[in-house]
């Protein structure tokens, strides 16, 4: 065990109960107060300089020492989802419909266990910027806190974050260079047409067959308009018409989930996706709205910052814990709006295969949004040394 390790698995007890006490308490995005004011007390008490309220309940701790002039920013998120809990753990959330199902409350605790070993022990010389962020389920928690000022305020010249993932070994340490994980767009196409008697179609204008043929339209895309060495997802998660078996309906709509690793992909899809349905709902004497909403973008991991991160992890925890250029992701994270603005990485450990025994391995195993879901405690000692040992190395 690295002395580092060492060091941060003498305080695990502690910070386990902080993040079990998080877990028991969950909150959704831009709702973190409670979650947020525990964050920015722990600082302050450590001789952080703290700031509140970038991006609504976000927190930054920064802590200055020497002369250096490096700036490092670490990042962390605080937020929850709308999933009822069925762990059936003592710390099981205490609100009904409210978990903590991705980890958030293990992020947020193993950053704040290293934030308290470089506040008492560290040695570095330099800036470092912990940042506590809000709603990265969906709500882009991070591109709200860089709209009110974290850059311009907090400059960082690299940044990190870090995420569990079930399925991997409890601990194991995933670097990749370059795109990491996906965009994540989303599509309303809303289709009018003319309702009329189901006995009667000739009379109408049907949006529903018009609708189908778009569902089965879009799945040519991936096949004929993307290179296939490239990654693409195009999911129709929902199409709603109609109400009554006789009744041709006036009216249909479509919602959509679009993925893609690559950028110039996410443009070609865009533009085909809008193409096919305007063309296909003309084809069948309808009219198409395409509402196209660009979300996440692709997260892409800066070659130097992940070779920095990697050399950390191998030092932290060797070779055969670390794999050091992972398959990608087609999920997405809004950390991918920070690394468009500053280099760095995003770097994931295994939460748990369900093959060894342990502190919450049945659970750890269990993927991310599901009711059975939880951190694995046993991380946080390692994803704690883990920061402590990057910055220290970075701040050098």
């Amino acid at each position: 065990m690295s002395a580092m390790l060492e060091a941060l698995q003498a305080h695990a007890d502690e910070f386990v109960a902080m993040r079990r006490d998080i877990h028991r308490h969950p909150e959704l995005a831009f709702e973190e107060f409670r979650t947020s004011d525990l964050v920015a007390e722990r600082l302050a008490q450590w001789g952080y300089a703290v700031e509140r309220g970038l991006g609504g309940t976000g927190v930054v701790g920064q802590l200055r020492r020497g002369t250096g002039g490096k700036r490092l920013g670490l990042r962390a998120d605080m937020d929850a989802l709308p999933i009822v809990e069925a762990t059936g753990l003592a710390h099981a959330s205490t609100r009904h419909g409210v978990m903590h199902a991705c980890g958030h409350d293990g992020h947020t605790a193993m950053l704040l266990a290293a934030a308290h070993h470089l506040a008492t022990q560290g040695q570095f010389d330099g800036t470092l910027n912990l940042i506590f962020q809000p709603a990265e389920e969906g709500q882009g928690g991070a591109r709200k806190m860089m709209e009110d000022g974290l850059f311009a305020k907090y400059p960082c010249d690299a940044i990190f974050a870090m995420h569990n993932m079930p399925g991997h070994p409890q601990g194991k340490l995933l670097l990749r260079e370059g795109a990491a994980m996906a965009s994540s767009d989303h599509v309303t196409i809303r289709l009018e047409g003319t309702g009329g008697h189901g006995a009667m179609p000739h009379r109408a204008a049907d949006p529903v067959v018009a609708g189908s043929a778009i569902v089965m339209g879009l799945q040519s895309i991936v096949a004929r308009n993307i290179d296939p060495l490239h990654m693409a997802v195009i999911t129709v998660g929902a199409f709603n018409a109609g109400a009554a078996n006789n009744v041709i309906p006036q009216s249909a709509t479509l919602k959509l989930s679009v993925r893609a690793l690559d950028r110039g992909v996410r443009d070609t899809l865009e533009r085909r996706i809008t193409e096919l349905a305007h063309g296909q709902a003309q084809s069948y004497g309808v009219a198409a709205n395409v509402d196209y909403q660009r979300s996440y973008p692709v997260l892409v991991n800066t070659p130097a910052e992940t070779e920095f991160a990697r050399q950390v992890a191998l030092e932290l925890v060797g070779a055969d814990r670390v794999e050091p250029q992972a398959r990608a992701l087609t999920g997405s994270e809004d950390f991918a709006f920070m690394l468009e603005q500053v280099p760095g990485s995003y770097v994931l450990i295994g939460n748990g295969d369900g093959t060894a025994d342990g502190i919450n391995d049945g659970h750890g195993a269990c993927m991310v949004h599901n009711p059975g879901y939880d951190f694995n405690d046993r991380n946080l000692p390692i994803g704690a040394a883990y920061w402590a040992l990057l910055a220290q190395r970075f701040l050098a």
